[in-house]
């Protein structure tokens, strides 16, 4: 996967689907605002040089209209590699919805096998920075946790700062880091942001813990894998066929404990995205008169290894469209 010349055109994707669905902001049509940036993300996917596969997407081809798992992308010429793609269009879409912060497009892409197809059920996990990667459990108490992180960072328990979703079913989870003396931040919708943050030094925020979406645990993946922090994963059976859905994905141990390793073994990994509202990582798009200004993250692991934040400013043509 040459870096320069896919990196960059992922990272057109990401943009594209950002600035769509930041038309939607605050109006209240999360189904539209996605859409919208489906339909962004795949117009330029269809003109990256490459045989792409959708191995996260928005469901199986017959649940979902939009990019469905399975769904092939790209120009696909032969001479093209073979890209394993990951993507969520619009990760927060409630928070697009209501102009809250955090809302993204967001990409993750690896030579063929090099992302794992994880079904679109539930998933707990632990995400911390570089410093914590090895001394995490998704067994051990969370006091045990938090007193390892706390430890390899050389702060206090009373220091760190958690990120949860705000759920009925972490009632458990939020007074167990709350007795332990941790803080917290609640937060209602889009894991993956404060997830990478989390492997952010300088961000404020040292572990995300909780249960959320298998393919969102995927992406946090490929993200931690190339900011070389640490995660710990285990699938999550709640809803009745959620068995199933892991058969058919090749899945045969639901009790297996996944590292960022296992969820995103690819020795090549881009992932990309770019705000959608403004959030504690990237700032929202910026419409304006005959453009966008769009704020991106663009990570790279391979030979070499990069993280850039990039300030775009995309102007449309004398037809009012975009050429991204």
């Amino acid at each position: 996967m040459p870096k320069t010349d896919l990196s960059l055109e992922f990272l057109r994707v990401v943009e594209a689907a950002a600035a769509a669905a930041a038309r939607e902001i605050g109006r209240g049509r999360r189904k539209v605002a996605d859409q919208q940036a489906v339909e962004a993300m795949r117009t330029e996917l269809a003109s990256i040089p490459i045989r792409g596969r959708v191995v996260i997407g928005e469901g199986e081809r017959d649940e979902a209209p939009m990019l469905f798992i399975g769904e092939e992308v790209g120009a696909g010429g032969s001479d093209h590699p073979e890209i394993d793609i990951a993507v969520d269009p619009l990760e927060g879409t409630n928070l697009c919805a209501t102009g809250g912060p955090n809302a993204m497009a967001v990409l993750a892409a690896a030579p063929r096998g090099g992302l794992l197809h994880a079904p679109d059920i539930y998933m707990d996990k632990i995400v911390v920075g570089r410093r914590c990667r090895h001394v995490i459990d998704i067994d051990a108490p969370v006091k045990e946790n938090l007193s390892r992180i706390a430890e390899q960072l050389e702060r206090r328990i009373e220091d760190l700062l958690v990120v949860i979703l705000e759920r009925s079913r972490h009632a458990s989870l939020i007074e167990k880091v709350r007795a332990a003396g941790a803080r917290i931040r609640l937060i209602t919708d889009g894991d993956v942001a404060p997830a990478i943050a989390a492997a952010v030094q300088g961000s404020g925020v040292h572990a995300v813990m909780g249960v959320g979406g298998a393919p969102e645990g995927v992406l946090t993946a490929a993200a931690i894998r190339c900011l070389n922090g640490g995660m710990r994963a285990r699938l999550v059976t709640i809803n009745e066929g959620d068995e199933e859905r892991m058969g058919k994905m090749g899945i045969t141990d639901p009790s297996r404990v996944y590292s960022a390793e296992d969820l995103a073994p690819g020795n090549e990994i881009c992932f990309a995205a770019t705000g959608v509202t403004d959030g504690n990582l990237l700032r929202g798009a910026r419409l304006f008169g005959q453009g966008v200004r769009c704020h991106s993250l663009l990570l790279y692991r391979g030979k070499t290894r990069s993280a850039r934040f990039l300030d775009s400013i995309h102007l449309d043509d004398d037809s009012g469209s975009f050429r991204w």
